[in-house]
């Protein structure tokens, strides 16, 4: 016998349809979303997890091939948010030949300490795992969809409709209630376009290629002590002396090794140094006060948070500010008086010292104060970015970004012992270019010629090394998106305008089409015009934690 009507309809509050959800990529930034929402979720959903790659859980920066067993993460365990537990839990159960194989002493494990990337894409893995298990325990639906691109997305009226091509199989079509676009950094599988030069230093496996000769590498951060690390292993090795350093020993054949590490203003990055986790409270330059700023919507927002900058500098280190002449510098002066000091050394002789430096710090667990400031004032002077115009945004890139650039991308100590290593053998150096400057990559001959005060240097091998940059709407991968008007340009066509995707403070896209609401875009190279700091591991966990309790919200709200 057929239910009544009335039957049906109280089947269907008894048992609501599943909200469906996909994900597309399958890295930290999927799995810090996926924790949340699973955290909060009281409806019956189904999730599907879309990655191209054949194994979900990795995300690009810690995939093997990708990167050289050496590659070092910058970020400590300590800072890294917990997902079914900490790195350092997991790290302390871990068998003892597996800590070994993943390059870590199992004698040295420490929630301050830095592991190798493969490491942490172990770790993740794990979680991904353990998350997957424990949402599948609560009932949720989790179906993974390894080595599948997802080639487009349509808005339709029932919903998001995601177009798939699995590697194997027949091209196929999904409709979901909502969709979180977290595709991450995004780098050619094939980093060599011409014979000697390569766009990125990843997959590293691709560097092995490069012979020992004169290698350019442009950048000087973690992305090109990366570059530098995976080369100098291809044609040596680092071995540990007696006492506990790092020497570096180059292959028979391979003694013409000359890498140069080149960027604007030709320093290396500093060691990464002690400070309090969680942050210690702000007390000028806080959330609240640079709220009120954008609240009041006044054209000189930047200036006036410049001035909390500031304030807040000089409370923190009295004597570090009287160093810089603080109370008089404007803000296009600050980033100079701020390099001073370092420019005015060679740079392998300030590393030295400075790695000497942070070491004594950690052992006496002593904060150097207007570093923790800064390091502090970075999230916060982050809000102001999406609300400044086009010059004053240039004003910031060019004289707030760099100092907070530097102070959140400190290195391990293991690096700058790394790169120490290699210049006392000859086989790293560091040029700076100034502003006045070309790269020539497509001349006639391999790699590319630096062209500097008009000398010519040739470098038959030539890394681009600079990190991931911003990437314009014209690169976004799903066409649909952006003909429906469901995705807008952030810099509203403007050539010389920021690049990417406009989103608001849920990572909608910004947009009067209604898939927008059922659109998430986490995809950090379109976001970080607008977002410069979302970089890292962090940044996907306060992503994810926003979109997942946005995902559950919805589900509450029969949002289908």
């Amino acid at each position: 016998m057929k239910p009544t009507a009335a039957q049906t309809c109280a089947t269907c509050i008894a048992a609501p349809m599943p909200f469906h959800i996909a994900f597309v990529g399958a890295g930290p930034t999927t799995i810090y979303t996926l924790c949340a929402l699973i955290n909060e979720v009281a409806r019956p959903v189904h999730v599907t997890i879309f990655e191209e790659q054949p194994r979900a859980g990795l995300g690009t920066p810690y995939r093997p091939g990708w990167n050289d067993p050496a590659m070092l993460s910058n970020i400590a365990s300590v800072e890294i948010p917990p997902i079914e537990e900490t790195l350092l839990e997991w790290l302390q159960r871990q068998p003892r030949a597996r800590l070994v194989r993943l390059g870590i002493d199992p004698e040295q494990i420490d929630e301050h300490a830095f592991y190798p990337r493969l490491a942490l894409g172990e770790y993740f893995l794990d979680q991904f795992n353990g998350v997957v298990e424990r949402a599948r325990a609560r009932g949720i639906v989790v179906e993974i969809a390894a080595t599948c691109r997802v080639k487009d997305i349509v808005a339709e009226e029932a919903g998001l409709r995601v177009l798939v091509e699995p590697k194997k199989g027949a091209p196929y079509a999904r409709i979901f209630d909502q969709v979180v676009i977290a595709t991450g950094h995004q780098w050619p599988e094939e980093p060599e376009v011409r014979p000697g030069y390569f766009l990125t230093p990843w997959p590293a496996t691709a560097l092995q290629r490069a012979p020992a000769t004169s290698i350019g590498i442009r950048g000087s951060s973690l992305t090109a002590i990366d570059a530098v690390v995976a080369l100098a292993t291809a044609h040596g090795a680092f071995i540990e002396t007696e006492n506990g350093g790092i020497d570096y020993r180059v292959d028979a054949g391979a003694e013409a090794l000359l890498m140069v590490m080149m960027s604007r203003k030709g320093l290396l990055p500093e060691a990464d140094f002690y400070h309090p986790v969680p942050y210690e409270p702000l007390a000028i330059c806080t959330p609240d006060a640079v709220g009120r700023l954008i609240e009041e919507g006044c054209d000189t927002l930047l200036d006036r948070s410049y001035a909390l900058f500031k304030q807040e500098l000089a409370q923190a280190d009295p004597e570090y500010a009287a160093h810089l002449n603080l109370h008089e510098l404007a803000l296009e002066d600050f980033t100079e008086a701020y390099f001073a000091d370092r420019a005015a050394f060679d740079p392998f002789e300030w590393a030295e010292t400075n790695l000497r430096e942070a070491r004594a710090n950690f052992a006496a667990r002593f904060t150097v104060p207007w570093r923790y400031a800064i390091l502090r004032m970075q999230e916060v002077l982050a809000l102001i970015v999406p609300y400044l115009d086009e010059e004053a945004l240039h004003r910031f890139n060019r004289s707030l970004k760099p100092i907070f650039v530097d102070e959140y991308a400190t290195v391990p100590h293991l690096s700058i012992e790394r790169l120490l290593a290699l210049h006392r053998c000859g086989h790293l150096d560091v040029m700076a270019l100034g502003d006045d400057y070309r790269v020539d990559s497509r001349s006639a001959e391999e790699g590319a010629i630096v062209i500097l005060e008009g000398e010519r240097r040739h470098f038959p091998v030539f890394v681009e090394a600079t990190g991931q940059r911003p990437l314009g709407i014209e690169a976004f991968p799903f066409p649909s998106l952006l003909d429906q008007d469901v995705v807008h340009d952030v810099g509203e066509g403007h050539p010389d305008g920021p690049k990417g995707i406009a989103v608001d403070e849920l990572f909608h896209p910004v947009s009067d089409n209604p898939a927008a609401m059922r659109l998430y875009c986490l995809s950090i190279p379109f976001l970080l015009s607008r977002h410069p700091f979302i970089q890292g591991i962090t940044s996907s966990y306060e992503m994810g934690q926003v979109v997942g309790a946005a995902l559950a919200g919805a589900m509450e709200n029969g949002a289908h």
